[in-house]
């Protein structure tokens, strides 16, 4: 286990205390069997396989944003995307409700 800074040199967190509250489940034993279970169950990125793409899935990601809702949190659904697809398309989606225009690998949306 990593020491902590003191508490007087402890980076600040801003976010809202729902939001701090669960970021903490993201760090839970719970989760990190979930995340694992959907990552073997399904290993690729499911945003790059719709684009005629091959790429390894590491975060295991809510498809419905849960925005705290615990058991949203927990129940899913879920999909397996490559970091790229979910800090970008998929936090786009999120935060203009509008879903990304795929291009497939024949040029056509997906």
């Amino acid at each position: 286990m990593r020491p902590q800074p003191p508490s007087s040199m402890a980076k600040p967190d801003y976010r809202s205390p729902e939001a701090q509250t669960y970021r903490r489940m993201y760090k839970s034993a719970r989760w990190q069997k979930l995340r694992t279970r959907q990552l073997q169950t399904e290993p690729l990125c499911r945003m790059c396989e719709a684009q005629g793409q091959v790429t390894v899935a590491m975060i295991c990601d809510h498809v419905t944003p849960h925005k705290g809702d615990e058991t949203l949190f927990w129940s899913g659904p879920f999909q397996s995307l490559c970091k790229l697809h979910h800090d970008s398309s998929k936090q786009s989606e999120e935060k203009t409700g509008r879903k990304a225009v795929t291009i497939g690998v024949d040029g056509w949306p997906v």
